[in-house]
């Protein structure tokens, strides 16, 4: 037998406060998780491009002068700190994001009551009865629970987490691009490789599990043309590339707070999912429970 529609009611006001805090929770987590990520992606950037400098070419590093040293180490620090910055963006998009909506939604009912406001004090007296009358009509409850649908359906947990994550891989990509091109501009990484071609290869090896080799470097052989000549063998275009490529799975594994930080953010995900979830399930039990009521009051024996 299908329950009460106040009761279910009650039920669902209880469960959505306890969805409401899931997602403070989620939000929280993902705060200090990537507060975490930032120290760690400027720690193994400076890391990455140091061993692109000293392991993959080493000789060319040394014919860099002491001055041309200091600034390239410098322009990574600094790179460094933008990271570590940018990394908090995903977040306080989201964040701003939601404000910003709530806050047009606001200033637009205003304006709109404004608008409204004489003509509907003129004639509220007059349409008073009809308007009880209303309110009790399936039609408007349906109406209601339309409008309420549309508003728990803002913000969903699982579209949010998307697109935090999203804009981390992003910016682990443009960090890695603007690593190498400074890497290149300094003359470490050969000038002849298109940086196009650099981007191309981070962006296709940007996720997946860590790698058996060193974490955040791109190893590449690419072939390069115009290198070629007839006393050469066929073999004498055919290019080493050493280049940073950031990936989030290397970063994590080398960190074990950033991976308490996510298995902290998964265990909220899947509390979401499973809240949601019941909730679905109560929300068509009301649904089931209005049919009913409304079958009723319109039902009468011949």
């Amino acid at each position: 037998m299908v329950r009460a529609v106040e009761q279910i009611e009650q039920d669902l006001a209880k469960l959505e406060g306890v969805i409401a805090q899931a997602k403070t929770e989620l939000s929280s987590a993902y705060s200090q998780y990537l507060t975490l990520l930032g120290q760690a992606v400027r720690q193994q950037l400076i890391m990455a491009s140091y061993r692109v400098c000293t392991q993959g070419y080493p000789e060319t590093f040394m014919g860099l002068s002491f001055n041309q040293r200091q600034q390239l180490q410098s322009s990574m620090r600094q790179l460094g700190k933008q990271v570590q910055e940018k990394l908090l963006s995903p977040l306080e998009s989201e964040q701003d994001t939601t404000v910003t909506a709530s806050d047009n939604q606001a200033e637009f009912e205003g304006d709109e009551l404004t608008e409204v406001n004489q003509q509907l004090l003129s004639t509220i007296k007059e349409q008073l009865p009809e308007l009880i009358k209303l309110s009790e009509a399936p039609e408007a409850l349906e109406n209601v629970e339309i409008r309420k649908t549309r508003k728990r359906q803002r913000g969903q947990p699982k579209q949010w987490h998307e697109r935090v994550e999203e804009g981390i891989k992003q910016i682990l990509q443009t960090t890695s691009v603007e690593t190498n091109n400074l890497l290149q501009k300094t003359g470490i990484i050969p000038d002849k490789l298109p940086s196009a071609v650099l981007e191309a290869a981070a962006k296709a090896d940007s996720s997946g599990e860590p790698s058996n080799g060193s974490p955040n470097l791109l190893n590449l052989l690419v072939e390069v043309e115009g290198d070629t000549d007839k006393n050469e063998s066929e073999d004498s275009s055919i290019t080493r590339i050493v280049a940073v490529n950031l990936r989030l799975p290397e970063i994590e594994f080398a960190e074990h707070s950033l991976t308490a930080s996510r298995n902290q953010i998964r265990q909220i995900l899947a509390k979401l999912k499973t809240l949601e979830r019941k909730n679905r399930k109560i929300q068509r039990e009301r649904t089931v429970a209005q049919a009913e009521a409304a079958w009723r009051s319109s039902w009468f024996e011949d």
